[in-house]
């Protein structure tokens, strides 16, 4: 028998190709599916297909907290279909009066720093202070699969059961900014929708840090001692765009270590310039599986939301991440323009060759392919 695909309710009506995931119905059987006996035809239920919200509709339920809209409305303005691009803007558009009072965390980690167990330690902490917690996933990586990356998403049963809470997974790529774009608007409808902490989780590795600090107000690095030389590398790179250093799993027998790590780190940041005016970086210790340290970095953040608020750095870094992502969204459509043209595509490879037999410098090639792309 022929199995019927169906799109999950979450998914836009008339949505196409961009929306791949389905929802594989079961194999009609009877007797429990027992060999050899004869299958009995089960009646189903009709369920009427979900009624398209209008935008009044999608403002409405994000603003009053309504858990199933928050996700559709996520999902439109990750669409990359031009007639849900349309309706998603206008939605975020009348919701953008009601963002930015959120304060957005970048969390990200070496290798086996417990960054799903802290993310988890935090966000149920912070639940139980009363705090409407989103955790939200960035991977520019993903762009080579196309995929929604769910990652360590699965590993934190606890906050994702807490309805104070809510989790969502990296999106899929796209046109016009991407990933990036999506994730900067998915901040802003959680924040819209009443979520005063935004945990922005790095999942991919190299780009993705510098990508999260790009819509983040603090940027918090997770350690751990003892990792060894090989990661020295990823460590100073990081490093500078960090607001805090974490070392993770100081308890036990690794609580020593823990603290000469810290100690170590502390040391090393004299060097180098602070990640945000007017605040200076250091290193800290916690334990995700018994808590202690979640609330004293919590307080750390408080300190430096406060501190950053006074001398204008957090209304200024607001301000220039916001104009960085309307540029970086130009030079996108540009290049995908560029480079989708019919005429540019058509001397391309010639010009490529050329360059590779030193028949033309460089800077020919490019000026050439500009004109071509400029219609000269």
């Amino acid at each position: 028998m022929t199995k019927k695909h169906q799109k999950p309710d979450w998914v836009p009506e008339n949505a196409g190709a961009e929306f791949t995931t389905s929802v594989m119905s079961g194999v009609d059987g009877g007797h429990d599916g027992i060999p050899g006996q004869a299958s009995v035809a089960v009646p189903r239920k009709h369920t009427p297909r979900r009624r398209r919200l209008t935008v009044d509709e999608y403002v409405a339920g994000v603003l009053a907290g309504d858990r199933n809209v928050l996700g559709q409305t996520i999902t439109l303005v990750e669409s990359n279909s031009q007639a849900h691009f349309d309706m998603g803007q206008e939605v975020l558009r009348q919701l953008i009066p009601h963002t930015g009072n959120s304060i957005r965390i970048g969390i990200t980690g070496v290798p086996g720093a417990g960054k799903s167990t802290f993310i988890e330690a935090l966000g149920l902490h912070l639940c139980e202070q009363g705090h409407k917690v989103a955790v939200l996933a960035v991977d520019p990586s993903s762009t080579v699969t196309r995929g929604s990356i769910l990652g360590d998403k699965t590993r934190m049963e606890l906050l994702s059961r807490d309805l104070r809470a809510f989790i969502r997974p990296s999106p899929s790529s796209g046109t016009l900014g991407g990933v990036t774009r999506k994730s900067r608007e998915t901040i802003l409808v959680c924040e819209a929708a009443g979520f005063d902490v935004i945990l922005v989780e790095t999942v991919g590795v190299g780009q993705s840090e510098t990508t999260v600090r790009s819509m983040v107000d603090f940027f918090l690095l997770l350690m751990i001692a003892g990792a060894g030389d090989e990661l020295q590398g990823i460590k100073k790179g990081i490093m500078e765009l960090a607001d805090a250093l974490l070392v993770n799993k100081a308890d036990g027998d690794n609580k020593l270590r823990a603290n000469a790590a810290r100690a170590d780190y502390n040391r090393a940041l004299h060097y180098l310039a602070p990640a945000t005016e007017g605040w200076y970086t250091k290193a800290y210790t916690c334990s995700s599986l018994n808590g202690e340290g979640i609330d004293a970095i919590w307080k750390v953040i408080g300190d430096f939301r406060q501190h950053v608020t006074k001398n204008g750095a957090f209304e200024r870094r607001r301000q220039r991440q916001t104009l960085d992502w309307v540029y970086s969204m130009v030079e996108e459509h540009l290049r995908a323009s560029f480079f989708n043209h019919a005429g540019v595509g058509g001397i391309r490879k010639k010009i490529e060759e050329a360059v590779l037999n030193g028949h033309i410098p460089p800077t020919v090639a490019a000026q050439q392919l500009i004109h071509k792309y400029e219609g000269r």
